[in-house]
């Protein structure tokens, strides 16, 4: 069970919210390390009108511990004002990558997700990140957002050691399942965004309408969100979560479904579920 920095800034996505409190927000990220979490995603695009969400993981983890992987995502731009501007061209990756390694206060980072927008070629973004690899700023690649063809081929040029797709109970449409096959076929971890958002996504938790979630979570003693979240850890001997949040009753409820263990019954009904 990871960590999603997203709303670690401010209540809402991307700081369309009030920011939150500083020290709240470095409690809960240091409750998370002490609760076992080791995986923290984030990005520079990540803020609010006071807050950033790496300058908040910097400042809770100052002595930059080995067991902890930071990753960070590239491609999409917010400017100062917290309007999204144009995705980055090649050309503008490393300066994207230098600015994660700024906020961090890192001299590499862990792992780097291309951030994918449409079909098209990944070729020359992703080649642009694997010169800055081979430079020692990046340790690892991933991509997020893409489709089977755009894996194979960023795997051409680098290797690829995670895929972050949006993928979920309600999210689960032939193109999704198909990158999760091709992901566990390559030993490949994915990584899935809004996996307990349902249908809310960005906005947040949606209300829980599914019977079937709601009956299973009955039985556990568990919340909804908590089986949505359980459920996706079963997907796959190489599928993580990430969930978010600024709250640290929510923070040890979401750690603590890594714990739920579904019958096949369960998954069976909650496969059903479309």
């Amino acid at each position: 069970m990871g960590f999603g920095a997203m709303r670690l800034a401010s209540a809402a996505a991307f700081g369309q919210g009030p920011s939150r409190d500083r020290a709240e927000s470095i409690a809960v990220l240091r409750r998370a390390r002490e609760l076992g979490v080791t995986h923290f995603d984030t990005a520079a695009f990540y803020f609010s009108a006071l807050r950033s969400a790496n300058e908040l993981i910097n400042a809770a983890f100052p002595d930059q511990p080995d067991d902890l992987v930071i990753a960070t995502k590239v491609g999409p731009a917010r400017n100062a004002s917290g309007e999204w501007a144009d995705p980055a061209r090649p050309d503008q990756l490393r300066g994207q990558v230098e600015e994660n390694l700024r906020q961090l206060g890192r001299d590499r980072l862990d792992l780097v997700y291309l951030r994918v927008f449409g079909a098209g070629s990944v070729g020359e973004h992703f080649g642009a990140l694997a010169e800055l690899q081979t430079e020692g700023l990046i340790g690892n690649l991933g991509l997020s957002n893409i489709s089977t063809a755009q894996l194979a081929e960023a795997s051409g040029i680098a290797a690829v050691v995670s895929v972050q797709n949006r993928f979920g109970l309600d999210q689960r449409t032939p193109e999704a399942l198909a990158v999760l096959d091709e992901t566990t076929r390559r030993d490949i971890a994915f990584v899935p965004y809004f996996a307990m958002a349902g249908t809310g996504g960005e906005r947040g938790r949606s209300a829980e309408t599914n019977p079937v979630v709601t009956d299973i979570a009955h039985k556990h003693g568990a919340s909804p969100s908590q089986i949505r979240l359980a459920w996706t850890l079963h997907q796959g001997p190489n599928v993580l979560a990430i969930p978010g949040t600024g709250d640290l009753a929510h923070l040890e409820q979401n750690v603590a479904a890594a714990g739920i263990r579904l019958s096949r019954e369960e998954l069976d009904s909650l496969e059903a579920v479309r």
